[in-house]
């Protein structure tokens, strides 16, 4: 079964298919963005994304113009007192990543590393607390995409609560997708992005900040002009922005968000595991292996290992083809395995014609 090569189906963790009023939403028209129109949208965005993934009592959104990489640096570059140290557990790409921009910015980094497979070892990371006072921010990958795996935020977030010590997630490809409670969890900064489960377009992030931290690192330096969060808050505080933002971008931002509200977070994650146990149910029935065992699967991305004798680049190019674009592993499996999401403004008809042609494919 094939799809319009002009409307491919993105089964990539992100960019995801957005719906047709988000797409509408990039042509409202153009804007100063020193208008009052502006700050409307731009104060009305940051109460929502606090409303739908945190409380406006004890959080607020910082908004940055860029991928969700610009919004971790940001919330990592600010975090951290100059003469304490951050511990970044890393059993992924993307806690590798956290740990590389905190060792580019000078930061005294303590890594816990793990297999890409394997949740992280609680026991090292309360020894690691107990035995070095100078950690002040423990970093996190949420849904570690380079696998699918989701790390238990939850857990760690109580051992660093019990540690006095401040808690940074990576949720980039988590919020709208997983459940998580950002405010009994204990989470100080929590990153996130437009353009994956939330179901916007490239271009914009942010970070939701505890009131408490961001007033704990007002009293920081600045390493950086555009990613200082405490400059960035100030600025849109007063419903100003120090820097042109992606006004196109954040009109679909506005946008998706509503359709959210509307749909309900816990709706659409449940709409997500289901499309999953769909997906999964229909690769065990092509004789596919799943490189995680269920209890460490997440709601959104399937890794799987490459058949015998197939690469990753036939498969890619064959259901590309027929209009599926799905995705490479990284690192060490680039070689073994891929991956397939299922995030994004999809329907179930949609991921079924999806199996048909990866079974068409597998048969060939």
């Amino acid at each position: 079964m094939s799809r319009s090569a002009a409307q491919p189906m993105l089964l990539n963790p992100g960019p995801v298919n957005v719906s047709p009023r988000v797409a509408q939403a990039l042509l409202r028209g153009d804007l100063c963005h020193r208008e009052r129109e502006y700050s409307t949208l731009q104060t009305r965005v940051r109460e929502r994304l606090c409303r739908t993934f945190a409380s406006p009592e004890d959080y607020t959104a910082v908004l940055l113009t860029g991928s969700g990489t610009a919004a971790l640096e940001a919330a990592i570059a600010s975090s951290l007192d100059p003469a304490r140290k951050m511990l970044v557990v890393n059993n992924g790409v993307y806690g590798a990543r956290m740990a590389q921009i905190a060792a580019i910015h000078g930061f005294d980094v303590v890594e816990l590393a793990f297999p890409w497979t394997s949740l992280p070892d609680l026991g090292q990371l309360d020894r690691a607390l107990r035995e070095d006072p100078a950690i002040e921010v423990v970093s996190l990958v949420h849904h570690e995409t380079t696998t699918g795996l989701l790390n238990p935020v939850a857990a760690i977030g109580a051992l660093v609560r019990q540690y006095g010590r401040v808690l940074l997630i990576d949720s980039i490809s988590g919020l709208a997708g997983e459940e998580i409670d950002v405010a009994a969890a204990g989470v100080g900064l929590c990153v996130g992005t437009a353009n994956k489960c939330i179901q916007g377009l490239p271009g914009v992030s942010f970070v939701l900040v505890r009131h408490t931290d961001m007033e704990r690192m007002q009293a920081f330096p600045a390493r950086t002009l555009y990613f200082h969060l405490p400059m960035l808050h100030s600025h849109q505080q007063q419903e100003s922005t120090p820097f042109t933002p992606a006004i196109q971008p954040l009109y679909a931002l506005d946008e998706a968000l509503q359709e959210l509200l509307e749909e309900g977070v816990a709706q659409r994650i449940r709409r997500y595991r289901t499309v999953a146990h769909l997906l999964r149910d229909g690769f065990e029935s092509l004789g596919l292996k799943c490189l995680l065992p269920p209890d460490l699967r997440s709601n959104t991305i399937t890794s799987l290992e490459l058949p015998p004798g197939l690469t990753y680049e036939a498969l890619h190019d064959a259901l590309k083809a027929r209009g599926y674009v799905i995705y490479a592993g990284q690192g060490d499996l680039a070689a073994r395995v891929f991956r397939v999401a299922n995030m994004g403004h999809l329907s179930v008809d949609q991921f079924r014609g999806f199996l048909e042609a990866l079974r068409e494919v597998l048969a060939r």
